[in-house]
């Protein structure tokens, strides 16, 4: 098993799809970060999406075992929806033996860091980030478990902090506007910096999991008893933020932010913005999801407002 890092995981999928050197389309989930379609656009790969399942969130792992068996692919690359952690290995087994042509990445990037890789898992790569927003915030880096027999070179590419800023703006835009995104290539993704040797990175995530996971579990306990029990997603879709699913979220999210407090609402279905098609269930998903701050953004105080808020507004 290799272990590689970088300035961040969007560099690691990046290097990851130069070194295969295959332009072959590459299937997604519809509820992904749009930065992943676009570090594909930016490799020179069209991406195609799949609608995730009204009973796990995931990707439709029917809907893409047909697409997969109907045409020819790079690869396939299944995310954690709000860092759900079960791996569904057996799916990976069965796409590894009928397509052993197939890149298989397993996108753990909302997840809680795993510090030594899972030998059982099929997947040729398990992506992890400790960028801003992640369970752990280091606010730099990723890394990646990758099988030994998979191509793996860094590229050196130039940077420029104002063309990510502009990318960043310019999905956003598409997104709000529910308009095809149109990729300009540009200087946006970071390939180089210095980066902490394995051993002391390691150590920085150990120690920003414990902290992040104690804070966590403080101010989820108090969404949980303060909030019905209805609006609240299952447990174990909890640790990345606290995630809500209610049906006037627009409402409800303007409440929060004039009382100057924040929430988010991610994420929104790419189908139709970066790739072709519709898909239903993220698009349901996305229309009512509202996830509540449970990082060192937010303190108990803030939750108890935002609880309030909600609850006031609900209906």
């Amino acid at each position: 098993m290799q272990i590689v890092q970088a300035p961040r995981a969007s560099t690691i999928l990046y290097n990851l799809l130069k070194s295969q050197d295959n332009p072959k389309p590459w299937i997604l989930p519809a509820n992904i970060c749009p930065i992943v379609p676009i570090t594909f656009l930016k490799a020179g790969i069209p991406v195609e999406f799949v609608d995730i399942s009204a009973e796990t969130l995931h990707m439709d792992l029917e809907q893409a075992a047909g697409r997969l068996d109907r045409g020819v692919y790079g690869g396939l690359l299944y995310a954690h929806t709000y860092g759900e952690p079960s791996t569904p290995n057996d799916f990976f087994q069965d796409v590894k033996s009928r397509h052993p042509e197939l890149l298989l990445i397993d996108d753990r990037c909302l997840c809680q860091p795993n510090l030594e890789p899972n030998p059982i898992v099929a997947a040729d790569a398990t992506l992890y980030s400790t960028g801003y927003a992640k369970a752990v915030e280091l606010n730099f880096g990723g890394y990646a478990y990758l099988q030994d027999s998979i191509p793996y070179q860094s590229r050196h590419l130039p940077f420029n902090p104002q063309a990510h800023e502009e990318i960043e703006n310019g999905y956003k835009q598409a997104i709000q506007k529910r308009k095809p995104y149109i990729y300009e290539d540009s200087d946006w993704l970071q390939t180089d910096g210095e980066l902490p040797a394995w051993y002391d990175y390691r150590q920085k995530i150990e120690d920003g999991l414990k902290t992040a996971l104690q804070h966590r579990a403080r101010l989820n306990k108090i969404y949980a008893n303060l909030l019905p029990d209805e609006i609240q997603l299952p447990q174990e879709y909890q640790s990345w933020r606290f995630n809500l699913r209610v049906k006037n979220k627009d409402h409800i999210l303007k409440a929060i932010f004039s009382a100057g407090l924040f929430a988010s609402s991610h994420y929104a279905s790419l189908a139709g913005i970066m790739a072709p098609g519709q898909c239903p269930q993220a698009e349901s998903l996305a229309n009512e999801i509202i996830n509540l701050f449970n990082d060192h953004y937010f303190d108990p105080q803030k939750a108890e407002q935002v609880c309030a808020l909600i609850l006031e507004n609900l209906n």
